[in-house]
């Protein structure tokens, strides 16, 4: 079987849930560049998620794969660092798609690693290795990382972007008073979202919508209480579109709330409830900045 030209690369799906579960690993999200590695005898090509050709801007790393005892691979990883024929770069290899002949990537991602632990990878080449400890994404957030990626340990290699890869990103967190709610969704009770925000002054200012990290018996202990402050007007003197089915409250409940950033418009991105704050007065909240 001819080694094949190209493979498209798997992704990971984005998402805001934080978990531990025993089928699932960890590694670190690196911030450099996507590589898939090409090796053939000790020709070796790198190229880029959009199939640009990286060979001439990685020669040590080129030179330590090629060194590698195995006739044929395809290998998945990270680069950063500098690159140009000047520079160093490392090469972090978390993945093997083709090996000596036959592709891989109906195995599990034990069995892909257990492929890899053959193989002594010499610097800049690194194996990138599975975090261990509790909350990994926290580790990563103190650390100043990016973020971490989730993934099933029994999962096989899908050329396409994945929920069985799941990224984590570093979050921020604030607190904010919940101005609004929306009506639920399918089986969901209580509520929908909350539409929450920050005071500017003496003006009320949208951050958007937060619809997840609620689980069922919050959903209805704080719809309750929403409930009960309900009033005709928006409370916003500024901020974000009016959504579908919103019942506007009195801006006292105070939320504490996580996201990955700030958009330009002023609304929040990715962002999950992490809690009600009962010790916080809502004129007290404005937003927090760097």
């Amino acid at each position: 079987m001819a080694l094949p030209d190209w493979l498209e690369p798997m992704a990971a799906t984005l998402t805001a849930e934080r978990f531990e579960d025993p089928g699932w690993t960890f590694e670190r999200k690196l911030d450099g560049i996507r590589v898939l590695a090409f090796k053939r005898g000790r020709r070796v090509e790198l190229w880029s998620r959009n199939r640009l050709s990286l060979t001439e801007r990685y020669p040590a790393v080129v030179e330590a794969l090629a060194a590698l005892p195995m006739r044929e691979a395809i290998l998945d990883g990270e680069a950063t660092g500098a690159w140009g024929r000047q520079g160093r770069a490392d090469y972090h290899v978390f993945d093997v798609l083709w090996l000596d002949g036959r592709s891989v990537t109906g195995a599990s991602l034990v069995e892909r690693r257990r492929l890899l632990d053959r193989f002594d990878f010499a610097l800049p080449v690194a194996r990138l290795r599975p975090l261990t400890g509790a909350e990994p994404w926290l580790q990563a957030c103190r650390k100043g990382w990016e973020g971490v990626i989730a993934k099933r340990l029994d999962a096989p290699y899908e050329h396409r972007r994945s929920k069985h890869w799941l990224k984590m990103k570093c979050e921020a967190s604030q607190e904010l008073v919940v101005g609004g709610f929306t009506d639920p969704q399918g089986g969901r009770v209580g509520f929908g979202a909350l539409i929450v925000g920050h005071f500017d002054g003496r003006d009320f200012v949208s951050a958007g919508k937060v619809g997840t990290g609620f689980d069922t018996a919050l959903l209805r202990s704080l719809h309750a209480r929403l409930r009960a402050l309900e009033q005709p007007a928006s409370p916003f003197a500024r901020g974000g579109k009016t959504p579908k089915g919103v019942h506007w409250v009195k801006p006292e409940i105070v939320v504490q709330v996580a996201f990955t950033e700030w958009t330009a418009a002023g609304m929040l991105r990715h962002p999950r409830l992490l809690g009600v704050r009962d010790d916080k007065r809502a004129a007290d909240v404005v937003r927090e900045r760097a």
